[in-house]
């Protein structure tokens, strides 16, 4: 998979920006993406994500990640259109919004940024947690993913 990232502010480090890629890369191979698919990780600031969480999905709130997907999904599965590249599509992330979960969390910002792009890259790939059921299910595969790349939660 294609990891293109958008660091305008360089709010990450490279070696921050390597483990984000190498989880999502992790991520990928774990479910079965194709080696050809690309996607877009962007880091912006609370006010950058403030205002496309207003614009695209009509919520006037800082968030700390936004997915917008650029394939079809059904039944969990990506729908596979001509041999063109897949495009995955984009993942936004607030970097201060994840500077302040990960203090609330007590973990590293590092850690937290690989959690955010996680979960976008599971919503590229059709999970959700519209309902609880969903919810849970999605959190857990997040959190065994970043547990099994060796980004386990830590409690305090």
């Amino acid at each position: 998979m294609i990891v293109d990232f958008q660091n305008e502010q360089n709010a990450a480090d490279e070696k921050t920006l390597q483990l984000v890629e190498d989880v999502l890369l992790f991520i990928a191979d774990k479910e079965s993406v194709a080696q050809d698919a690309e996607l877009s990780v962007s880091f912006v600031t609370n006010e950058e994500i403030q205002e496309i969480n207003k614009t695209y999905r009509g919520k006037d709130a800082v968030t700390d990640v936004i997915s917008f997907a650029m394939q079809e999904h059904g039944e969990g599965e990506i729908q596979i259109i001509g041999e063109e590249p897949i495009l995955l599509g984009d993942i936004i992330i607030s970097v201060d919004r994840g500077r302040e979960q990960a203090i609330e969390y007590g973990h590293s910002f590092e850690r937290e940024l690989a959690f955010l792009a996680a979960h976008g890259l599971l919503h590229l790939l059709g999970y959700d947690h519209m309902t609880e059921q969903d919810e849970r299910e999605m959190f857990a595969k997040q959190e065994h993913y970043l547990t099994e790349f060796g980004l386990p939660r830590t409690t305090e």
